[in-house]
């Protein structure tokens, strides 16, 4: 049954803690320029279709586009990793646009949709780390131990174009259909499925690339 939630896990009301945007920039030891640095602001941003409008993304082929639009972090996984880090994460320190207080990414699937006064996002993919991300964390073992973390951050699509400001209350609405949560995705990410997950898969609104791929290796 469809139901609407206004509140997160731990029942602080859900709204937009922080927006944030990146310049193009060199990290240490790289030689490419990359949007990973994003950094709070404040006031309003536009969002539409391709993302935040001022957000740099720089590698077209694995970031952005219209179902990576929009990269959001639960504030609750944002704690945990404070935690697991022994430092303060501020928002932005993981590449993400959006964090939402009291999500926790753990519980969240695709189809799921957040819904402020105008914008409509829905959860499309896992954040499959990569090099740059490590490289961002200062530690070269960064991508296996996110991964074995098990709490992947959230790409969504932009269904209604709007405006991303901190402070908004977020409406969240989880999927009706089959359960594929960011776990599931990220553990699953390049390996075969069997008949019955493939379409579970299918049958929610996963990211075109993954879409195809399934489409193209039954």
């Amino acid at each position: 049954m469809l139901t609407e939630r206004n509140r997160g896990r731990d029942d602080r009301p859900m709204k937009i803690l922080a927006v944030c945007i990146g310049a193009a920039e060199k990290l240490p030891g790289k030689s490419y320029r990359t949007g990973i640095n994003k950094h709070a602001v404040g006031g309003a941003v536009m969002i539409d279709a391709e993302g935040i409008i001022g957000d740099a993304v720089c590698n077209g082929q694995h970031h952005g586009g219209r179902d990576q639009a929009v990269y959001v972090e639960g504030s609750l996984t944002l704690d945990w990793w404070s935690n697991e880090l022994g430092r303060k994460l501020e928002p932005g320190t993981f590449g993400e646009n959006i964090v939402i207080e009291g999500l926790d990414n753990r519980e969240v699937a695709v189809g799921d949709r957040f819904i402020t006064d105008d914008l409509v996002l829905e959860v499309t993919s896992a954040r499959i780390p990569c090099a740059t991300f490590a490289a961002k964390m200062g530690d070269p073992k960064f991508v296996k131990r996110y991964t074995q973390a098990g709490r992947p951050g959230i790409y969504c699509r932009v269904i209604n174009n709007g405006t991303a400001t901190a402070g908004t209350p977020v409406t969240y609405i989880p999927y009706a259909g089959a359960k594929v949560t960011m776990p599931e995705l990220m553990v699953t990410f390049g390996r075969r499925l069997s008949p019955e997950d493939r379409a579970r898969y299918l049958s929610a609104p996963i990211h075109y690339k993954l879409r195809a791929l399934l489409n193209d290796n039954p």
